[in-house]
């Protein structure tokens, strides 16, 4: 038997596939705005490309990033797909996660909201009202944003902290004057009607999307992570062919309807991964020191810090 181990062994490793690889549980967190890893998952991709490693893959879906990386933290996940601010939070309360990877930025997918008859016309009528958006999200910086942009103190507005089900809910009764959200909600309200675009993320906010891990399942399983980088890249080749086709496939995939998709896509149709790039590492950056700045999380950090990269990745 102990032969038998070792020549299995000897086998794994001529093919490139390091013993530490075998036997992983791979536990990813993904929200719907996460249309690549939506894709993959419908289709059995990843199962497929990992399981001669060894490795079983499994799924749990999540409205917002905030709480992936509460999971990712405590050990429930592996890998998740967040926007900007999450690691932010994550990291000053002194989560043990590491960013590794990055999606192309996307700051016209996500947007702040009025009733199409609202009073509000402009950033500068912000103030004094209540805004609804994800505590910690990608919806918080470009909210934050905004109001710099208007000169307007975070403390002149009303943040009202909510998942994006409830936030539209209370968007929708009246309750709250704008929300903040990101696609494909964002999207779905649109389609929905009697919304109006107060402004998108466009020169406020670059909204990139991340990757993360513990830093144990990273520097534990970096073959597991290249491949599921390389599955991610090889599907958005699929994801770039005619819209109304793959935002028919999606809703399928999601319980969102096509025209909401359409949406998505339109606004960003590249899905591509990569390791991380200074420049994005840079305004990751300027996230935490905007929040640090207003006392919105408890201390100064380093994003570089829990930056990860395989050895050898450029």
């Amino acid at each position: 038997m102990k032969r038998l181990t070792t020549l299995l062994t000897a086998g794994w490793l001529a093919l490139g596939v390091s013993a530490s690889a075998l036997a992983v549980d791979l536990n990813i967190g993904y929200q719907k705005s996460a249309i690549n890893l939506l894709s993959l998952k419908a289709q059995g991709t990843l199962e497929k490309k990992l399981q001669p490693l060894g490795v079983s893959v499994k799924w749990y879906e999540f409205q917002a990033g905030p709480p992936i990386l509460e999971a990712i933290n405590a050990g429930s996940l592996s890998i998740g797909m967040t926007g900007d601010s999450p690691p932010v939070f994550a990291q000053a309360a002194g989560a043990d996660i590491v960013y590794i990877g990055q999606e192309p930025a996307k700051p016209e997918s996500s947007a702040i909201l009025v009733a199409e008859n609202s009073p509000i016309r402009k950033l500068a009528d912000l103030k004094g009202k209540c805004i609804a958006f994800t505590k910690g999200s990608s919806a918080h910086f470009l909210t934050v944003s905004a109001l710099a942009k208007a000169g307007i103190a975070y403390k002149d507005i009303t943040p009202v902290y909510l998942s994006p089900s409830e936030a539209r809910a209370a968007f929708e009764r009246g309750n709250v004057d704008a929300w903040t959200i990101w696609d494909p909600y964002y999207a779905a309200a649109q389609h929905a009607g009697h919304v109006r675009v107060l402004t998108t993320g466009k020169g406020l906010s670059s909204n990139n999307t991340f990757y993360l891990a513990s830093r144990k399942f990273a520097e534990a399983n970096p073959q597991v992570i290249d491949t599921v980088f390389k599955a991610l890249t090889e599907n958005n080749k699929q994801l770039s062919g005619d819209t109304k086709q793959i935002a028919a496939t999606l809703a399928g995939y999601s319980g969102l309807d096509a025209s909401t998709f359409e949406g998505v896509l339109s606004r960003h149709p590249d899905y591509s991964v990569s390791y991380l790039k200074p420049q994005v590492l840079a305004e990751q950056q300027k996230v935490a020191d905007a929040f640090y700045g207003l006392g919105l999380i408890p201390k100064a950090i380093q994003v570089k810090d829990i930056a990860w990269k395989p050895a050898g990745a450029r």
